[in-house]
């Protein structure tokens, strides 16, 4: 267990070094890193994911789709798995934003399972801080609209954890509940 340990712990000074100046889009000026910790957090306290090469890919699933880092930089560092999941979680950044989101949820089903778990994560995360601090200038239905995209990549990642998922769907329900809305799908029927 103690290399385990290290091995967190090497994987979180890497992203706090590369995540080093960057912000949340939130009103409070969150530092990013605190993501990556929460994802990890949410995965080991949550769903009891003890998977050393998950957890490690949880810390470092934003390091090359936000920061200099190379996928070869995080195979020669923390191994071929962890790679290959942080590059299940890498949306590619020469593409429209709206392009990457709809990617996201076209290739949720194909995700490796382990990949599925971090994606769960990612958007629990994702969804508690949209609820809790939404970013700057997003409008009520725009925070819908997030909320409606993140139950689109969600649906693709099901049977994998039933515990993550059961907190997935209870975050996404008090997000709803805080701000009054109910699906932009459900509103149109």
């Amino acid at each position: 267990m103690h290399s385990q340990s290290a091995e967190l712990l090497r994987a979180l000074t890497f992203a706090a070094q590369r995540h080093s100046g960057q912000r949340r889009k939130g009103g409070d000026d969150i530092p990013y890193i605190n993501h990556p910790i929460d994802v990890a957090t949410i995965l080991a306290s949550g769903a009891g994911v003890d998977n050393r090469d998950v957890l490690v890919a949880a810390i470092l699933h934003d390091t090359v789709e936000d920061t200099p880092t190379t996928p070869a930089e995080i195979e020669d560092l923390f191994g071929p798995t962890v790679a290959g999941l942080v590059a299940e979680m890498t949306d590619d950044k020469s593409l429209p934003k709206m392009r990457r989101k709809e990617l996201q949820i076209e290739h949720a089903a194909e995700l490796s399972d382990d990949a599925k778990l971090l994606k769960l994560a990612d958007k629990i995360s994702n969804v508690r801080d949209l609820a809790a601090n939404p970013p700057h200038g997003w409008s009520r239905q725009r925070q819908v609209e997030y909320l409606d995209w993140t139950e689109a990549v969600i649906s693709g990642c099901r049977g994998v954890n039933e515990t993550l998922e059961r907190l997935y769907d209870d975050t996404l329900a008090a997000a709803r509940d805080a701000l009054g809305a109910v699906s932009t799908k459900d509103a149109s029927r």
